[in-house]
């Protein structure tokens, strides 16, 4: 028996193809190494994209559903889409909240309009885990959550052309 299939970047397959991104800015510095892992992947597939800025995590399934309704009325249609921020732990219960609930957000979203999304909100006890998982070049979180939504993006297209 076969093993799993390995997900690979294709570069250029996806022309057409547009991506909203949507970043935490709480931790700035964390935020634009998300992001740059984040781009650099979408340029290799031939993706365009957008960005919009949040200021926290709790934020973000929240704009993904303002963006979801503006193309339902007319605004840009988005092929999938990019969660990224970083959650850090503190003293409080305030961190399992902010990391549960933005990940329970962006998956009842993803599930109830079949939408292709890649989360890379970080949820971490220490900001050197996070800058581990940040940077493009060990950890590339930002670039792993735009593979994801790529893969889960052809998935669904490839299921449409099979239907027509």
């Amino acid at each position: 028996m076969a093993g799993p299939r390995q997900n690979k970047d294709e570069e250029g397959d996806l022309p057409g193809a547009r991506i909203l991104i949507v970043e935490a800015r709480y931790y700035e510095d964390i935020a634009d190494a998300l992001l740059a892992g984040a781009t650099a992947a979408l340029k290799r597939a031939g993706a365009a994209y957008d960005v919009i800025t949040v200021p926290g995590a709790l934020e973000i399934p929240g704009a993904v559903a303002i963006a979801l309704d503006a193309r339902a009325h007319g605004g840009r249609v988005y092929d999938g889409v990019v969660a990224l921020g970083c959650v850090i732990r503190g003293d409080t219960l305030h961190f399992e909240i902010v990391s549960e609930q933005s990940a329970r957000g962006l998956m009842d979203i993803a599930v109830h309009h079949a939408l292709p999304l890649g989360n890379g909100i970080l949820t971490v006890d220490t900001e050197s885990q996070a800058w581990v998982r940040a940077r493009a070049d060990e950890g590339d979180k930002g670039g792993e959550a735009v593979r994801a939504a790529l893969v889960m993006l052809r998935f669904k297209r490839r299921l449409a052309a099979e239907r027509a």
